[in-house]
């Protein structure tokens, strides 16, 4: 069983509201607090916020995406997840990268074993 997901705060950054809308549900649902960007802007402007995890939707180019993970980076040191393209490989300074297609099950695992809740 896995510990509660309570206190965790993560960014969900992407650039399409309506999978941003739904990622959020999602998480909350599992317990967690939430806090999406929608938009480059938006995310630069929330990443020092003090959050636990930062996740970056897999609608982001892969240009902005870098330039979100060094802004992440130069702010805090809390894990970094990214979803990704299917076909695509993860990004090289991420800390854990899910394919899109794998579906909500894999997400939630995923943002799990990045907040040390659940056994790699």
């Amino acid at each position: 069983m896995n510990p509660p997901a309570k206190g965790k705060r993560i960014l969900s950054i992407s650039y399409d509201e309506p999978l941003l809308v739904t990622r959020e549900m999602m998480l909350k649902q599992a317990g967690f607090k939430v806090t999406s960007a929608l938009g480059f802007t938006d995310a630069i402007e929330k990443c020092n916020s003090g959050f636990d995890l930062f996740m970056i939707g897999h609608s982001i180019p892969i240009k902005d995406k870098a330039a979100i993970v060094a802004a992440v980076r130069q702010h805090s040191s809390s894990p970094i997840l990214s979803i990704r393209r299917h076909g695509f490989n993860p990004l090289p300074d991420v800390d854990l990268s899910v394919d899109a297609q794998d579906g909500p099950q894999a997400l939630l695992n995923a943002v799990r074993k990045a907040l040390g809740l659940s056994k790699p």
